[in-house]
């Protein structure tokens, strides 16, 4: 959107209670969990706005893409149902007033303390002496692993199709598949043994 905006309600800086519940609207249908009250979504909001109170282009941002968010669909979006007004946002998704609601939104939601209780996260544990002693183990949102002996039987493992050396071949020997035989070639322990001179004539 351009600013400043051609419309002059589009250049209020304040925004409105309703736009406020709007906003608090884009922030739990773009971080649904349903487990959580409203409380932690209407604390998102007015960090969002105290964020934008920053940044005088934020907020002409902020203020004209609520504004102008209920033109996108037939009815207001605080009104439409989840998927509704999940779609309203892909179509805005690039947006910059959406992008730093987003942002916002990544870097402040999941330090709200009431956010913790409800997803199960018991906080930090460095003070409290670490979480080796304070139920490391006690994921109550798994079912208890089952632990029985299987009465499966082992299949039986017939003899290899290749020998097997019980030791380290002797100097002057070669195992292939047919067996030991001797041989006149180096020993094992020449392989990589070589000279890193080059004599007239050769190439490197």
């Amino acid at each position: 959107m351009v600013y400043p905006a051609k419309y002059s309600a589009l250049n209020a800086l304040a925004l409105t209670d309703e736009a406020k519940r709007t906003l608090t609207r884009i922030v739990r249908v773009a971080f649904p969990h349903p487990q959580l009250p409203d409380g932690p979504y209407e604390r998102m909001t007015e960090k969002i706005v105290a964020e934008a109170e920053n940044s005088t282009w934020f907020r002409m941002a902020l203020t004209q893409g609520l504004l102008t968010l209920d033109s996108l669909s037939e009815e207001p979006f605080v009104d439409l149902p989840d998927e509704a007004a999940l779609n309203v946002l892909k179509r805005i998704a690039d947006l910059e007033f959406f992008g730093f609601i987003r942002r916002t939104t990544v870097l402040h939601l999941y330090d709200d303390h009431e956010v913790w209780e409800a997803l199960g996260y018991e906080g930090e544990s460095f003070s409290k002496g670490g979480y080796l002693h304070r139920g490391f183990d006690d994921l109550d949102w798994l079912p208890d692993p089952r632990v029985e002996e299987s009465e499966e039987e082992l299949p039986e493992c017939g003899r290899l199709g290749y020998p097997v050396a019980s030791a380290a071949p002797k100097e002057g020997w070669n195992l292939d598949q047919q067996g030991a035989s001797e041989t006149t070639e180096q020993p094992f322990s020449d392989l990589f043994k070589g000279s890193d001179v080059v004599e007239p004539g050769e190439t490197a």
